[in-house]
Order: structure tokens, then C-alpha cells, then sequence
């Protein structure tokens, strides 16, 4: 039986460990955590934040996920949203979601990200 997702990956190209870090934990504000000695050797960078892991692997044939992505939550969302633009990030609002107040926003290599935040019921106008 499924319990949970342990992690999701992403790819990213050869060399953009560094872009990768300031990112993630600069900008998201995730902490990098170690990769076991056997997969460090392929390159790439693995991030968590409270339950929720991402890892960043290194496809020598990259090409950016412009349509798959993760929906990450997050508390605080327009906050959230000023954290990534302050630093640079690109925010862009999406209504489409009801029930839901969500953006996009793009890793350094292209990756599409989604963070949302479900509403309270007095959010919602019930």
C-alpha cells in the first residue's frame, strides 16, 4: 500500500550544483542534506524542508520540466510569494485552483514549481 511520497525528483543540467543551492535553500529557504557517498558521485543536490524532499539530479541531456512539476505546499502563502520575488524569483498568480490561492515560479534551470496554500472556509466566502 502507498503511505507517502518520500521525494520528488527533478533534473538538472551538468555543473549547476551551485545555481541549484543558492536557489533552494537561499531563495526557498530548504536545507541541503547529504546524499550517500555512492549517489554524490553522480552529481546533484537533495533539499528538505519539514516532510518534503526534493532532489536535484543531473541529466546529461537536460531539458527543463515546463509542465510536470511539484505542488509544494506552503503556509503563509503571499509572504511566501514576496520571499521569492525579493530574492529575485519569478511569481506568477494563478486563480484557476478553487479553494486555493497557488503561483508558479521557475528553479535557475527552468524547472516549473507550483506553491499553494488551501483556504479557510471563511477564505472562501462560506
Amino acid at each position: 500500500m502507498l503511505a507517502a511520497i518520500d521525494h520528488v525528483q527533478l533534473a538538472a543540467p551538468p555543473g549547476s550544483e551551485e545555481e541549484l543551492r543558492a536557489y533552494y535553500a537561499g531563495v526557498l529557504g530548504m536545507t541541503e542534506v547529504p546524499k550517500p557517498p555512492v549517489l554524490a558521485a553522480r552529481g546533484g543536490c537533495w533539499f528538505q524542508a519539514g516532510s518534503v524532499q526534493l532532489h536535484l539530479g543531473i541529466e546529461q541531456d537536460f531539458r527543463p520540466a515546463k509542465k510536470a512539476h511539484p505542488g509544494l505546499r506552503v503556509t503563509a502563502i503571499e509572504a511566501y510569494a514576496a520571499r521569492l520575488a525579493e530574492r529575485g524569483a519569478q511569481v506568477t498568480w494563478d486563480d484557476d485552483l478553487p479553494g486555493h490561492k497557488r503561483f508558479y515560479s521557475e528553479d535557475p534551470v527552468g524547472n516549473r514549481l507550483e506553491f499553494l496554500e488551501e483556504l479557510r472556509p471563511s477564505d472562501r466566502g462560506a
